[in-house]
């Protein structure tokens, strides 16, 4: 099983990085899109709906890397007086009990959302924006699924340390 958590961790971080290459694609669209505006009184909307496009897809996948390097949120204030053993257990209860539901929820209720907008392919409200919304939105439940990954490689983690002692 720790076998599988590291597979699935690695994984996870190659797709993590692959997607952190996105964030250099959204600075130099904002930086274009700042010298087209206030350099020639120019804006392109294609150019600013994809700064959120790319904005968003970082964002969803980028859940999963943060969760398996261990930094997404928390009250550390609380978590780093802990035990390793309390922090498992903590850290088990949380993937059970809140992210797991939430995951199932989103993912459940975003493949319609998805489906509808695939169906009358759906495109932005500007006229000159971009088209293939469905695309986009597509990264939701894939982020979900994602983040599931991790949410299961950590409780793996989390198991077998609770075993080992």
């Amino acid at each position: 099983m720790k076998r599988l958590s590291r597979i699935t961790d690695h994984l996870l971080r190659q797709i993590g990085n692959v997607f952190a290459w996105s964030m250099i694609l959204l600075v130099a669209a904002i930086v274009i899109q700042v010298i087209l505006r206030y350099g020639f009184s120019v804006s392109l909307i294609k150019l600013e709906e994809l700064q959120w496009h790319l904005y968003a897809m970082a964002m969803m996948i980028g859940l999963s890397y943060a969760f398996i390097s261990d930094s997404h949120v928390r009250i550390d204030v609380f978590h780093q007086r802990f035990s390793p053993r309390t922090k498992a257990i903590i850290d088990i209860l949380g993937t059970l009990l809140l992210l797991f539901p939430f995951l199932v929820f989103l993912f459940c209720n975003s493949l319609p959302f998805v489906q509808k907008a695939f169906e009358i392919q759906e495109r932005s409200n500007n006229p000159s924006g971009l088209g293939g919304r469905w695309l986009i939105k597509l990264f939701i439940p894939l982020g979900c699924l994602l983040l599931f990954l991790a949410g299961c490689s950590r409780l793996i983690r989390n198991v077998s340390h609770l075993r080992n002692k």
